[in-house]
């Protein structure tokens, strides 16, 4: 059985997927449309302000390590405007150590998942920015 996770009214949560590896970005975005949500997926950041103006997600899961713009840069630029830094970001990353996550943290990310991570993680750490507790 296949759950829908919605947002206001009757339409899907929006997620906004920043992920470069292939096979990350297409299981989680996989798994979190299987979730019901509905996942815009990005190989890289530097169309993230045209996607944000889009796309309008409500929740932003973010790989560090990207080709062509840093993961900083881009906690950086959503903390740049209003609407944008009221957006939970969720950094999804392989770096591990504390000064890496301190920083995404000190940059405006809600939360900090260490990769590898379990898929329901994700989806229990998505509800709870959401304000919709895991079950």
């Amino acid at each position: 059985m296949i759950t829908t996770i919605e947002g206001s009214g009757s339409d899907p949560i929006r997620i906004l997927l920043i992920e470069d590896n292939e096979a990350n970005r297409r299981l989680m975005s996989d798994y979190l449309g299987y979730c019901g949500y509905e996942v815009f997926a990005l190989a890289e950041g530097t169309q993230i302000a045209e996607t944000l103006e889009q796309f309008r997600p409500q929740i932003i899961l973010l790989d560090l390590k990207l080709p062509m713009i840093d993961g900083y840069v881009l906690l950086e630029q959503l903390q740049q405007r209003d609407d944008w830094k009221q957006i939970p970001t969720i950094v999804v990353s392989a770096y591990a150590f504390q000064r890496d996550q301190q920083r995404a943290l000190d940059l405006g990310a809600r939360r900090y998942l260490v990769k590898p991570i379990r898929l329901s993680q994700l989806t229990d750490v998505i509800r709870e920015e959401l304000g919709d507790p895991p079950d």
